[in-house]
């Protein structure tokens, strides 16, 4: 029997890569035809999109949603990773620290807010000449990232402690996709010249999916029950009903003339009169093109 194809939500615990992840769910489900929209650092915890067999293609369109993230940045040293796995590389005096106001940390953050330049963290899944920058790295090369923009939406600070040699702060951001929070924290420390580095990180949040609608590890062994990729891709891109005609055209490559005014975006779901995504289509001038057509569900 088929596996059932559809978007999963999974809580990704700490400690395992997110590769991890997909390779449980392809035991699970028994498919390897699984795969994820971003990943996430094995100390870091939270929401993962994961595509299951037909809804794979649905996931260009899922990797540059938003995304929320709660972290804990540490303030008084900074290290190799930009988190607390690398090795500290300084550590600040305590003076520079009694120094550190909230104040000055309000500034920092609000300096680290909006439209920003941002260096990726070294240890980055970023490919340079083919390589992974953290492979790179770890092999004891040089590695240069360029400056990427980026947009932060929020930066708030929850909660502030102040101990032996360190500031903890509790944050949540929200942020474009392709946004380091390591490189947040380690931008932060480096502004208010203390240092700083990631301790804890969980994302909260894609585009329109939560954190508290996802899948626990263990129950992946259940096979829950997955999103519909029509539900899916209505709530990302729009909705466009199409007649049993037109499902038929898009599937066979043809336009549907004069119908872009139908849609809002520049793309849009379509979706047949049995509730069933046809792909996604485009705008052509005036007219609609199907950008990605789903496989066909055979009777």
């Amino acid at each position: 029997m088929r596996p059932a194809s559809g978007i999963l939500l999974v809580d990704k615990p700490g400690g395992i890569t997110s590769h991890d992840v997909v390779a449980r769910s392809r035991r699970a489900f028994g498919t390897r035809k699984i795969g994820h929209a971003g990943t996430l650092d094995p100390m870091a915890t939270g929401l993962l999109v994961l595509g299951i067999e037909g809804a794979t293609r649905l996931l260009t369109y899922l990797v540059g949603l938003d995304k929320t993230y709660a972290a804990t940045i540490w303030l008084g040293a900074a290290t190799t990773t930009d988190d607390a796995e690398g090795e500290v590389v300084s550590t600040a005096n305590p003076d520079a620290l009694t120094a550190v106001t909230d104040e000055r940390i309000a500034a920092g953050v609000a300096a680290l807010t909006g439209r920003i330049s941002q260096v990726p963290s070294t240890f980055s899944a970023i490919k340079v000449d083919g390589k992974r920058a953290y492979d790179l790295a770890r092999s004891g090369q040089d590695v240069e990232l360029k400056a990427r923009e980026v947009t932060i939406d929020r930066f708030e600070v929850h909660g502030t402690r102040r101990g032996d040699g360190a500031i903890d702060l509790d944050v949540t951001v929200d942020c474009s996709s392709g946004t380091y929070i390591r490189a947040l924290a380690r931008d932060l420390g480096a502004g208010l010249g203390v240092g700083g580095h990631l301790t804890m990180l969980r994302r909260t949040r894609i585009g329109p999916f939560a954190l508290a609608d996802a899948h626990d590890l263990e129950a992946l062994a259940d096979q829950p029950a997955l999103l519909d990729p029509a539900e899916v891709a209505a709530r990302v891109l729009g909705r466009l009903d199409v007649t049993a005609d037109e499902a038929r055209d898009l599937r066979h490559g043809k336009r549907l003339e004069g119908a872009a005014a139908r849609i809002e975006g520049q793309n849009a779901a379509a979706i047949d009169p049995d509730g069933v995504l046809v792909g996604i289509v485009e705008r052509r001038g005036a007219a609609l093109k199907s950008a990605m057509n789903m496989p066909e569900v055979q009777a």
